[in-house]
């Protein structure tokens, strides 16, 4: 099991930091990564602004006491640190349903950024179509089924289950 772990990336929409430094969550995944390696995953993962506050960089205590982090920057640290493992399958469960719709908008870019990489396979779990309506592929579930298979707008055209969903959430008439 440990070998398959090392593949996978999983950020969830509780996000755990640690008392410490913004290096200290990050090596917590990958303990042998460098400087560089981390800078450029929180870059990846758009942690532009935190770093513009984190006056001492990787060395930054984050919390209390530190460089306070909103909901946003803690999931896009999450995603850094998911990132950092290098993983072949990164998986976001829920990863923006905890936050307001203008940061779930961010996030939902950042996610859209990273995975058109084509560097590994992401997969989104979301109830919120808005979030995931940019996927290659979406399988829609009922009662632990896939009843639905296709993009956004053969999903749409389909007028099923994802059509009636995309309606009540969005209030879309098509």
């Amino acid at each position: 099991f440990d070998a398959v772990r090392q593949l996978i990336g999983f950020v969830t929409q509780e996000t755990q930091l640690f008392a410490g430094t913004i290096r200290d969550n990050l090596l917590f995944v990958n303990p042998t990564a460098t400087d560089e390696q981390c800078l450029d995953v929180l870059k990846k993962a758009a942690c532009d602004s935190l770093l513009a506050r984190a006056d001492k960089g990787l060395d930054s205590v984050i919390g209390e006491g530190g460089v306070k982090v909103s909901g946003g920057e803690r999931q896009r640290l999450s995603i850094a640190r998911a990132l950092l493992r290098q993983p072949d399958v990164l998986i976001f469960d829920e990863a923006t349903s905890a936050l307001d719709s203008i940061t779930e908008e961010e996030i939902t870019s950042t996610i859209r950024d990273i995975s058109e990489r084509k560097d590994h396979i992401t997969v989104m779990i979301a109830h919120r179509l808005s979030t995931i309506m940019h996927a290659d592929r979406i399988y829609v579930l009922e009662k632990g089924r896939i009843i639905e298979t296709g993009t956004h707008a053969t999903l749409l055209d389909e007028k099923g289950l994802y059509y009636a969903m995309w309606r009540q959430q969005i209030g879309e008439a098509r």
